[in-house]
């Protein structure tokens, strides 16, 4: 490669950067959330593989949720049990997510592939709860909450309707399969609220779009992905807002070995529904504090969710190392390992949780079951 191509794709690969950059001075942008995972594109997930290919990744992604500077924390309390939605119930410590992902591709021809994600979910959490309830002077009781198990369980048909040898662009339908934890108890001895249960407790919808393009053969290549979920109402009348995502970035093999990654990842979430009714918690002004809550609407009718539905923009450096390219032996081939770094660059977290810097760790490996 010539030294003037080298300078176009330095300057190429550091454009994500510049514009970050600039980003990171810009005013923060409104955010909320219950609990959330780390989001990043990693090709062979999104691509379809070739005819009989299957191809297996496992991944593991570190989530970490705090208080930002500034913010109470102080949000609604979700009374499934009852349907009540109980205004400035909680002040929220700490969420922190692990999540172990099997995912599997396989190619069903060289066009159309299907894809199966199952996640282990490891997830801790912490609140004050019964903000003027509890406490000599209202300041609630500390509820710990911790649960194990798989996730909701997704199933992706995609195909890829523009295949050249230099770029692709893939259709995506997947349906997420309510198989995670809905009825699991916090240390009061209550069900836990919807947004940190293990799974949304009804099926879901997705749409896919992926798009690749090598800007230079074989050196450096763009892509893009987004993808739109809906969620149904489940059965304690909790209904998740619809979430949309834009992937963008770029990936630069430096030696046939080392492949470096730059993206920007973008998270909008709507706000969250409930059936219940509606109270606030008590405050000083009302006389009789602390006591019990006061009910504003004792209608059970379907209510936005406050401190749901987000925005969240990050920066997400990378790198994967293709151990075949690396190592001469067989169990080599075909393989690579890989590591990114989610930083956030404009969130606010609307007096909530917000995520801070999440990592992942995978692995991907392939084998050819039937030849094309």
């Amino acid at each position: 490669m010539g030294e003037t191509t080298r300078k176009c794709a330095v300057i190429l690969f550091g454009f994500l950067t510049i514009i970050l950059c600039s980003l990171a001075e810009s005013s923060r942008v409104q955010a909320s959330c219950g609990a959330v995972t780390c989001f990043v594109v990693i090709g062979s997930q999104q691509q379809v593989p070739q005819q009989g290919l299957l191809t297996i990744n496992g991944i593991y992604n570190y989530t970490p949720m705090r208080l930002l500077g500034g913010t109470s924390g102080i949000i609604p309390a979700i009374n499934q049990e009852q349907r009540r939605l109980i205004l400035d119930h909680h002040r929220e410590t700490r969420t922190i997510t692990q999540t172990y992902t099997l995912d599997l591709n396989y190619g069903v021809t060289d066009r159309f592939g299907l894809q199966l994600t199952i996640p282990y979910l490891k997830r801790k959490h912490g609140h004050l709860d019964g903000l003027g309830e509890e406490g000599p002077i209202g300041e609630g009781e500390p509820v710990h909450f911790a649960d194990n198990g798989i996730g909701d369980i997704r199933v992706t048909a995609k195909y890829n309707v523009f295949p050249t040898l230099r770029s692709m662009v893939v259709l995506g339908f997947g349906v997420d399969l309510p198989t995670g934890d809905t009825r699991a108890r916090d240390s009061g001895g209550g069900i836990m609220e919807s947004p940190t249960q293990l799974g949304r407790g009804n099926v879901g919808l997705i749409g896919t779009i992926y798009q690749t393009y090598e800007l230079i053969p074989h050196r450096l290549n763009q892509f893009a992905f987004g993808s739109y979920r809906h969620t149904f109402r489940n059965n304690d009348g909790y209904q998740f807002g619809d979430e949309y995502l834009l992937n963008v970035g770029l990936n630069l093999v430096t030696v046939p070995w080392l492949v470096l990654t730059n993206q920007l990842n973008y998270r909008y979430l709507v706000h969250d529904n409930i059936s219940a009714s509606l109270e606030r918690s008590r405050i000083p002004a009302d006389g009789g504090f602390p006591g019990e809550t006061i009910e504003i609407d004792p209608v059970i009718r379907d209510r936005r969710v406050p401190n749901t539905g987000s925005t969240y923009l990050a920066y997400t450096p990378g790198f994967q190392i293709n151990l075949g390219s690396l190592i001469e032996a067989d169990w080599a081939s075909m393989t690579s390992v890989y590591f990114y770094s989610q930083i956030p660059v404009a969130r606010d977290a609307n007096n909530n949780l917000a995520q801070g810097t999440s990592f992942v760790f995978g692995m991907t490996k392939s084998f050819q079951m039937v030849k094309p």
